[in-house]
């Protein structure tokens, strides 16, 4: 296990503090890619542009990638990686955590991905707002990830306590 995708049916699982962690004890490089699709005032980056900033990443010995982006980058992240760790939470673990991690960082103007902060409307408002982003894609990628993932080297991890125990 060098190339790590990880990966989560939704936002709050834990990805990024389970990949520093898993890179810093296999000693590769963390890459998070909402810190790469996310340019400033909240721009994204298209889908060449992640494609290009992943082009040198990817062929590396090892890494542990923090996200997808299945659409805009289709497989590339996961059929890349030796490995895919799914953080499968359910909704009551997942959700609490995300409320409190958005509440903390827009009480605390908490700058992240590029100088960006968080807001009740990029949280709560429209479409592509967090909160419900997270939860429809939860229930779709349950669906559909067992399928696109067959046969793949998969971790499926679905309590707090398994990821522990995995990671431990």
């Amino acid at each position: 296990m060098r190339r790590v995708a990880i990966i989560a049916s939704a936002s709050g699982n834990g990805k990024t503090t389970l990949g520093r962690e898993l890179a810093s004890r296999l000693d590769v490089p963390f890459v998070e890619l909402d810190a790469i699709v996310h340019g400033p005032n909240w721009t994204q980056i298209s889908d060449d542009g992640l494609r290009a900033a992943l082009e040198p990443i990817l062929p590396q010995p090892g890494w542990v990638i923090d996200g997808t982006y299945h659409g805009k980058i289709g497989n590339l992240v996961p059929d890349a990686a030796d490995t895919i760790v799914w953080l499968d939470l359910p909704v009551h673990v997942w959700l609490p955590r995300l409320l409190r991690r958005t509440y903390r960082r827009i009480r605390g103007h908490e700058r992240i991905f590029n100088d960006n902060r968080e807001s009740w409307r990029t949280a709560l408002v429209g479409r592509d707002a967090l909160i419900p982003f997270a939860l429809r894609s939860h229930f779709r990628r349950r669906r559909e990830w067992p399928q696109r993932y067959s046969g793949r080297n998969v971790i499926r991890l679905r309590t707090p306590r398994e990821v522990a125990e995995w990671l431990s």
